[in-house]
């Protein structure tokens, strides 16, 4: 079984109506994504980003009519902060047979651990499943860039390289070797052990993965069977562990 998911909300052209959470731009954009998918409806549809030129009232109608039109099952967000989060869903809530917000897709993995200090707590008190995406943070868990960059891989590239490369502070790069580690312990993939330690964080639905290739998807496949031990989660958890908030200010 097969459910389609996609967001709308990124700019689409040039005007000011094409882009954005307006009610004109969003229904636009469905439509167009049902005629490109050849699909007479989405089962899962995101809000890509918080718009905050557009009504919560008028993006959140636009989701109902969505949903009541057929043309949606389910809606969803998307890089909403945790109080933007919890407005949008309060909102929906607040009356009586509106389609209710259901998921949450945010950045989540062992190098980009920020979400937990509020999108998590949140997504938790408010019902909404989490769909991290860039589990792998783009491939540097993997440990592909642990030495160099490969050639044949996107962060060669000047454009995908600009987001790899604040991926490899010092403090990544020791996080990488721990994953390193426990994957040659339990035999198995730095890629098996990244993905499966977001896989069993609280609240986690399913993280997204993305793969060029059947090796690549075979290898994020093989997550589905890895249930890291506790120690080893334990030890991830610590290395990898977010710098504490400075609230002396």
């Amino acid at each position: 079984e097969i459910l389609l998911a996609t967001k709308a909300s990124l700019s689409t052209g040039p005007g000011r109506m094409d882009r954005g959470n307006s009610r004109l731009h969003l229904l636009n954009a469905l439509d167009s994504s049902l005629h490109r998918l050849g699909v007479d409806h989405i089962d899962l549809w995101q809000l890509h980003t918080y718009d905050d030129d557009t009504p919560m009232e008028e993006t959140l109608g636009a989701l109902d009519h969505a949903v009541d039109s057929g043309k949606v099952r389910y809606v969803g967000i998307s890089n909403f902060t945790g109080w933007q989060s919890a407005q949008a869903t309060t909102w929906q809530r607040a009356w009586p047979g509106r389609a209710p917000l259901v998921s949450h897709q945010v950045e989540y993995s062992l190098l980009r651990r920020g979400i937990e200090a509020e999108v998590l707590l949140a997504a938790e008190a408010l019902g909404l499943g989490v769909l991290p995406y860039s589990p792998l943070a783009k491939g540097v868990l993997t440990g592909k860039y642990r030495h160099a960059t490969p050639s044949d891989s996107r962060g060669a590239h000047p454009e995908w390289g600009q987001h790899i490369d604040p991926l490899r502070t010092p403090h990544d790069q020791r996080i990488v070797e721990a994953v390193i580690t426990a994957a040659d312990g339990l035999g198995t993939s730095p890629l098996a052990v990244a993905l499966s330690w977001v896989r069993d964080q609280p609240g986690v639905v399913a993280p997204i993965v993305g793969a060029r290739s059947v090796a690549q998807l075979t290898g994020s496949l093989a997550a589905e069977d890895l249930t890291l031990p506790v120690e080893i989660r334990r030890a991830l958890d610590d290395v990898s562990a977010p710098p504490r908030p400075d609230r002396t200010d």
